[in-house]
């Protein structure tokens, strides 16, 4: 008796019947059932959609064993390994399938996270391939460290690989923490603490403490100021000559506020509407005439004289205000150093997450934080931000209230995909409670 896999294949089936195993309704093992799906997502053009979604749903437990299992077909694999349905549980898996070919892992290897790039380098199979190094090489979401470490396995021989590094100094720890919450989605995190032995120079870096005596929060800062830059030692080297340049570009009152700092002061007096019989008494009183763009402008006049070093020092240790700019620097390593930040706010962050001018790797980075998914409302703005990438959004929705996956559903400035899991999703949760 042919299996319904060949039937489908051989448009035997009816519509109706179509319909369900789209749905992923068929009564049949998950193991089958995981073919079909992926089968009519990327063969069906009538029933692809649904069947893309329901795979965008699935049951992570069924998706994992396939991931490992070398029978698996070459199809399932080729879908679960693509970068567009790639779902970070599923990565220990792929890596540890032989059946998985370098090829599809090369690709996984220059989009994952930087804490997926700690699980490649401690695959023995990925030190193994000159493919996946040289993609994994490629990847923007390197830490110095790593890259010190992929460059020295590739420049060893075939199977001298094997050894990742062990002359260079090595992280003092990586631990793979369970980051499973209430209301949260499943991610893997991989904490980095790094031992630190000198920090780069940061001869333009400005004092942030203004002279007052350092508080326990300054304290710490600077151990997660010092992590940071140790780790991003190489990333922070090659980016040293770019300077701040936000995203969305900057309030119209903060953009007057530099230019004018970008003149002397004396130009500054000779433009400002004065009278003639005003300028010997302005002569003797400066301090009040500018006094108020000064403070007004203060924080975008000061981040923008920084080199990158002192951003990042900003970043981590500066005011809310100081972060707020720097959450929408275009240089990557800056904008992440925010997150990094032990100052930092549920408040802040909730509004980081809806935010459309930010860098989408900061969009990605906050689920990697799991302080930040224990909380709800920045589980939701990241879901409604538009700007967030399907594959995080998709990953999160099955989070969400039914009330606010009611909303999600009519909401069209989020992708016609999300939308539609958000509509399949309340149906099923109010059928239930019906």
């Amino acid at each position: 008796m042919p299996r319904m896999i060949d039937l489908i294949r051989a448009s035997a089936v009816p519509a109706n019947l179509m319909q369900s195993a789209a749905r992923g309704a068929l009564s049949m093992p998950s193991d089958e059932m995981l073919e079909i799906l992926v089968y009519l997502a990327t063969q069906n053009k009538v029933f692809g959609e649904q069947a893309t979604l329901t795979l965008a749903g699935w049951d992570e437990v069924v998706c994992r064993a396939a991931a490992i299992n070398p029978v698996t077909p070459p199809a399932v694999l080729s879908y679960l390994a693509d970068p567009q349905n790639f779902r970070p549980p599923l990565l220990q898996g792929l890596l540890h399938n032989p059946a998985v070919p370098d090829t599809a892992l090369a690709e996984l290897a220059r989009i994952v996270s930087r804490e997926q790039v700690g699980m490649f380098l401690s695959s023995a199979r990925v030190s193994r391939s000159s493919t996946i190094l040289t993609a994994l090489s490629d990847n923007q979401n390197l830490s110095g460290i790593q890259a010190a470490n992929v460059a020295e396995a590739i420049s060893t021989s075939g199977s001298q690989a094997a050894g990742l590094a062990p002359e260079i100094p090595a992280p003092a720890e990586e631990v793979v923490r369970d980051t499973t919450v209430s209301s949260a989605p499943v991610i893997e995190e991989v904490m980095v603490d790094d031992p630190v032995s000198e920090l780069p120079p940061a001869s333009n870096a400005a004092p942030v403490s203004d002279g007052q005596s350092e508080s326990v929060d300054d304290k710490l800062g600077d151990e997660e100021l010092a992590a940071y830059l140790s780790e991003h030692a190489a990333e922070i080297s090659s980016e040293a000559g770019k300077l701040y340049k936000p995203l969305g570009g900057t309030h119209d009152e903060h953009s007057a506020h530099l230019e004018t700092d970008q003149h002397p002061p004396d130009a500054a007096l000779e433009t400002s509407s004065k009278t003639p019989e005003e300028v010997p008494s302005a002569e003797k009183k400066p301090e009040p005439k500018q006094q108020v763009p000064e403070q007004r402008g203060s924080a975008l006049q000061k981040i923008a004289r920084l080199d990158i070093t002192g951003r990042i020092q900003l970043a981590v240790k500066g005011s809310k205000e100081e972060r707020s700019l720097l959450i929408r620097d275009g240089t990557k390593i800056v904008a992440l150093a925010v997150l990094d930040s032990p100052k930092i706010s549920d408040g802040e962050v909730e509004k980081f997450a809806s935010q459309k001018n930010v860098l989408e790797a900061v969009l990605r980075a906050i689920p990697m934080k799991r302080r930040f998914m224990k909380n709800y409302v920045v589980v939701k703005n990241l879901i409604f931000n538009p700007r967030t990438p399907m594959d995080i959004s998709l990953t999160l929705v099955k989070n969400l209230m039914v009330n606010d996956l009611k909303v999600l559903s009519g909401t069209k400035e989020v992708s016609d995909t999300v939308r539609k899991l958000a509509m399949r999703m309340y149906s099923q949760k109010t059928e239930k409670k019906d």
